[in-house]
């Protein structure tokens, strides 16, 4: 059985198997049965009844009506008891989010060609000729009047059968509508009908709740027709559904949903991405909200016991999922992917979670993780920290073995990952580390600087990343070019023997995400898409890796300029061949020398034409952005993966990974307020005063050099402003002195400055001013 969307672990003794079959055949029954609609005789009244408070205080006096209205349907065991037959086990639906640990995402489009056609035949549809301007004049007599029975009787009519919201909001009952490309639904018409809702008397309200019964409650003996579809894809946006009191409802129609072939689905998706974006977003947040009070009930006996519903939050999910699938399809999607967070799951057992979906995958046992979009980042960052802890104490537990085994006195150095460099040699010096100690990169990282006494309860790795990143990243260095247009560095196309140190960066960049360090480094969100292509590193070594499919718009992140022109070029109306006298080849200069690289075969000897341009675009991109860079690039894929090799980099999107090393631009300096301690200064002394009516006075971008100049980055962590440990210390120096910053321990040394101007001026001097120097 499903437990609070999670799975409780298989049967341990076999002999239990006859008992397990048997009490499994109970639990299928009575999974194909609706649990019962309450009405003021059932013992489970507070399902739907919740008290006089609800909006919808009972539903007897229409649910005993339903078996009469329904005569096909005969021989039911109670007038209260609502059975959908043919509903499959929740254990059985189709898969709507494939199991995130295939090696390639397969989209939404890769429907087999059979499983689009053909379609059963639309049965014929009632002749409904209410228009909208109609619906809104009943609706304004009503008001007027107060007698609303040409509305009820509208409302009643259209939601008492899939074929009536047909007849009242396909745009015409004559056309089929079968293609993915225009669902047929006047949206206009059903947004008027929706919004008139929950502004009618409760009688309406609840007319339209038992049309939707007795819509779910349909005999269904063969596949869904796309008026079926178009039903539920109309169904889904009532806004009654975000009333608790409904929930009952509400689940039958995403089990049926959720149980739809993989062709619906596909038909759904693609409807669903024609919703307004406001629409769109209120589904959204309504299954999600459906989800949390699920989990969580403010008031438990208002839904049915858990044991008997184990399939509500398996079932929004998988709804959820096709809308994440619609949002993906559009560029830019219509909401941010941020919005499908369920910050709910924050409070769950999330390694729980993990756990059964590394053992039983996308199987019968249900886990949130197999559907990572609706997992907050800041959970997601949860679950690669304890994977992290367990892999350490794991290969910290090996070590101790080995040397107990060996009859070697153990020490507590061998629990680490000891680095030991020279300022003078500090690139050279990490990179024979990091390649000596390779077993060990799983292990606490502790960096000490030879000839210096200090003990590294932090700053020192802070420190150690900082300078050996801007080291690296220093344009001299020549690993990496620097973007003035997009602010960005990229790798170097220049070839070279030994790319050890891209494998360096690559280490770094994963031992910051393993000891949670954030850094300050510029990459554009395509080399994240790339680090994560594939996210878990092949057996097979000669298979391609850091290699994704790539677009204009991800060149236009890197190189702006040179993106506008291949733009210019698509768009250009002339004749490109005579006009460009450009052919299928790229020119570079390597150390001063220009070279030639051939697009394709005998590149050099092919025009670009009208034609073909397109093609010339598609290679050009794929050369820089994949080709070009191979080498370097697989060299730091494969150091970022030798920290960080976890299923858990399967459950991250790209910009997830991206936050996870740098940190969020997203800045909150009222939370850092909040968050700040105090040395040698009280937050109620006047400097501290000073300093933060200035700070929350500034533009964004001199609270990010603010931010810079004390922590080394101007981004935020994953778990927001309390998680940079910021500290003010009150500085005895003079008042004529700028602020000094401690980078490596987020602290900012303030002197007492004695009034409100003078502190703002040295303050927008020492943060302007800071590159270069001050850095310790």
């Amino acid at each position: 059985e499903l437990c609070r969307g999670s799975a409780a672990p298989p049967a341990a003794e076999e002999g239990g198997e006859e008992e397990e079959e048997e009490e499994e055949g109970e639990k299928e029954k009575e999974r194909d049965k609706l649990p019962p609609i309450p009405s003021a005789s059932t013992a489970t009244a507070g399902e739907l009844e919740g008290g006089a408070k609800n909006q919808f205080s009972t539903f007897s006096n229409f649910i005993t009506t339903i078996n009469q209205k329904k005569e096909g349907i005969a021989n039911r065991n109670s007038p209260t008891q609502l059975v959908i037959p043919n509903i499959k086990n929740v254990r059985d639906l189709p898969p709507i989010c494939l199991d995130v640990r295939q090696k390639q995402r397969m989209s939404i489009d890769t429907v087999p060609q059979e499983l689009k056609a053909p379609f059963p035949p639309e049965p014929s549809l009632p002749i409904r000729t209410k228009t909208l301007k109609d619906f809104q004049d009943d609706v304004e007599r009503s008001k007027a009047s107060g007698d609303w029975k040409a509305v009820h009787d509208f409302y009643s009519t259209t939601f008492d059968s899939f074929l009536e919201i047909n007849a009242a909001f396909k745009k015409d009952t004559n056309s089929p509508f079968n293609t993915i490309e225009d669902s047929g639904i006047d949206a206009k018409f059903v947004n008027v009908v929706y919004d008139a809702l929950l502004n009618t008397p409760q009688d309406v309200q609840k007319s339209v709740l038992k049309g939707i019964i007795n819509g779910l409650l349909q005999e269904w003996t063969g596949p869904r027709t796309k008026d079926d579809l178009r039903a539920y894809c109309i169904l889904l946006q009532n806004p009654q559904f975000s009333n608790t009191s409904t929930y009952v409802i509400y689940a039958h129609l995403l089990r049926q949903i959720a149980a739809l072939t993989e062709a619906d689905h596909h038909f759904l998706v693609h409807w669903s991405k024609k919703i307004s974006q406001r629409r769109f977003k209120q589904v959204v947040d309504r299954l999600l909200q459906f989800i949390s009070l699920r989990l969580f009930p403010a008031k438990p006996e208002e839904f049915p016991p858990m044991v008997k519903c184990t399939w509500w939050i398996p079932s929004a999910t998988k709804v959820l999922a096709l809308f994440n699938a619609a949002n993906s399809l559009i560029s830019p999607p219509i909401i941010s992917y941020t919005d499908f967070y369920n910050s709910t799951l924050d409070h769950i057992d999330l390694m729980e979670e993990y756990h059964n979906w590394q053992c039983y995958g996308n199987s019968h046992r249900f886990s949130f993780c197999q559907y990572p979009f609706i997992i907050s980042i800041a959970a997601k960052k949860v679950i690669i920290q304890r994977d992290s802890e367990q892999q350490m104490i794991s290969i910290a537990r090996q070590s101790l073995v080995d040397k107990v085994s060996r009859r070697q006195k153990p020490d507590m150095n061998m629990l680490f990952l000891n680095v030991k460099v020279r300022r003078t040699h500090l690139v050279s010096d990490s990179l024979d580390e990091l390649a000596r100690k390779r077993a060990d990169l799983k292990k606490k990282l502790k960096v000490t600087f030879v000839g210096e006494a200090g003990l590294d309860m932090g700053g020192l790795t802070k420190e150690w990343f900082l300078l050996l990143i801007r080291q690296i990243f220093h344009p001299d260095y020549g690993m990496f070019t620097y973007h003035k247009d997009s602010h960005c560095h990229w790798f170097s196309s220049f070839k070279c023997d030994n790319y050890s140190e891209f494998r360096l960066v690559g280490a770094l960049m994963g031992l910051a995400v393993y000891n949670s360090i954030t850094l300050d480094i510029r990459f554009p969100p395509c080399c994240y898409k790339k680090l994560l292509s594939p996210p878990i590193v092949p057996c097979d070594h000669n298979t391609l890796v850091g290699i994704c499919d790539v677009t204009l718009d991800d060149l236009f992140q890197i190189m702006p300029e040179l993106a506008h022109g291949l733009s210019e070029l698509l768009s250009y109306e002339g004749n490109v061949e005579e006009d460009f006298y450009s052919t299928f080849q790229v020119f570079q200069e390597e150390f001063g020398v220009i070279k030639s690289y051939s697009l394709k075969p005998n590149g050099d000897k092919i025009p670009v034409t009208n034609q073909n341009r397109k093609e010339y675009v598609q290679l050009y991109v794929d050369f820089l952005l994949n080709k070009s860079i191979y080498k370097p690039f697989a060299a730091f894929y494969y150091g970022f993966h030798s920290v960080c090799a976890s299923y858990a980099l399967l459950l991250l999107r790209p910009e997830e990974v991206e936050i996870l090393v740098c940190g969020s631009p997203e800045l909150d300096m009222s939370a850092l307020q909040r968050t700040t301690q105090y040395e040698g200064y009280q937050k109620t002394d006047l400097t501290i005063r000073y300093f933060w009516d200035v700070v929350l006075g500034f533009s964004l971008d001199l609270q990010k050099k603010l931010l810079h100049f004390a922590t080394g980055s101007d981004r935020v962590p994953v778990g927001g402003m309390a998680d940079l440990n910021f500290k003010i210390s009150k500085s005895e120096t003079s008042t004529n002195w700028l602020p000094v910053a401690h980078t490596c321990f987020n602290q900012l040394c303030l002197p007492p400055y004695k009034n409100k101007k003078e502190l703002k001026q040295k303050l927008i001097i020492g943060i302007s001013n800071a590159e270069g120097f001050g850095l310790e």
